[in-house]
């Protein structure tokens, strides 16, 4: 544990330019702790530098051009369920900030023994999946955490569009399930500039990604529970959530709504369905005043990320699988270039879901 809590406040240390002496003075007292008590607590600028490294040392993201604008929220003296789900709530509200969306992270206690919360969700917000003799109805992607959710007590109403309750565990306690108040969730529907017939489709997605299945790992300390969230490329919603065959898997709707001829892969109808859901997508998020980007400004975003860390003798490393957007990869210039998939630390990990092993 010291030798990771050391390599990281030498890191910072160095990065914001502290004093020498500080810096071994905090890395005795940091050595005390560990030695007494086989662990050591941040400080809240120790807490609020690392995670703002892990978003900029996130290979898979694309987004990192910001990662010192992380609003860093410190919840570590909370103990009980309730207590982290008006956290949770606090921080859904600040995220979603009326549709101007900030990127956020709330930090709660860092896994020790026995000790440990954990978020069962994958993201706060997310949609239900019902498994019926009709078929699926929902989020697919969601039927397992939804049938868990159900043997907890929770009783959706089967719709293609409910929220999932938030199920929140404490150490080993059995876990509790809240619902979150409607009016918290901000949700955009979605329609097309040019077909009026495309609002028919009653499809909407909510505003703020937050991710709440990850750790973060900063100086040797694990947090279990650490939801973070920026805000959503378009290509995430339209070219994945609601494309892919094994999601909602919409565009062959709308290739037949478009009239194009589904007999052919030659006709593209899948790639001319896919950009006009991604257009409907883009002009609901900007015409509801909810914060969004487009692929193509994302990668010359992280065009500008690359440049800034090379001016700072830093080399950026990065997962080009993901990188990479889903639509229209090669018109990006990450699509041209390798990436060193180095895993840097601070970073966020998966780990595994609570509820795969009861």
């Amino acid at each position: 544990m010291f030798k990771d809590a050391e390599e990281f406040i030498r890191l910072y240390y160095y990065e914001t330019k502290k004093d020498d002496e500080a810096l071994e003075k905090r890395l005795i007292e940091i050595n005390e702790q560990i030695e007494k008590y086989g662990q050591y607590e941040l400080t809240y600028d120790e807490l609020d530098y690392g995670a703002k490294l892990a978003w900029r040392n996130s290979n898979r993201c694309i987004g990192r051009l910001f990662w010192k604008n992380l609003k860093v929220i410190d919840k570590r003296e909370l103990q009980t369920e309730t207590q982290i789900f008006e956290a949770l709530l606090e921080h859904i509200n600040t995220a979603t900030n009326k549709g101007r969306i900030r990127p956020t992270i709330t930090i709660f206690l860092p896994t020790v023994g026995n000790q440990s919360i954990r978020i069962w969700n994958h993201q706060l917000i997310r949609y239900a999946g019902y498994q019926t003799e009709h078929g699926v109805i929902g989020d697919p992607d969601s039927i397992v955490f939804t049938e868990v959710c159900q043997k907890l007590g929770w009783r959706g109403k089967g719709g293609p569009f409910d929220i999932l309750p938030l199920v929140i565990q404490v150490n080993d306690h059995p876990p509790k399930w809240f619902e979150i108040p409607e009016e918290m969730i901000l949700e955009v529907p979605l329609r097309h500039p040019n077909y009026e017939w495309f609002a028919d489709l009653n499809l909407k997605w909510y505003a703020v990604p937050i991710i709440s299945s990850m750790k973060l790992e900063i100086g040797g300390i694990t947090y279990s529970a650490a939801p973070f969230n920026g805000w959503y490329m378009g290509t995430e919603i339209a070219a994945r959530n609601l494309a892919d065959e094994n999601r909602y898997n919409m565009l062959p709707k709308i290739a037949d709504l478009m009239g194009l001829d589904r007999k052919t892969n030659a006709s593209l109808w899948k790639d001319r369905a896919l950009v006009e859901l991604n257009t409907a997508v883009l002009h609901s998020f900007k015409e509801d005043g909810v914060s969004i980007v487009d692929h193509h400004t994302a990668a010359h975003q992280f065009k500008q990320f690359e440049e800034k860390e090379r001016e700072m003798g830093r080399e950026v490393t990065g997962n080009w699988v993901w990188l990479i957007p889903p639509v229209s990869p090669a018109t990006t210039h990450i699509f041209h270039k390798p990436y060193n998939n180095k895993v840097n630390k601070p970073n966020y990990f998966y780990q595994q879901l609570p509820y795969e092993r009861t």
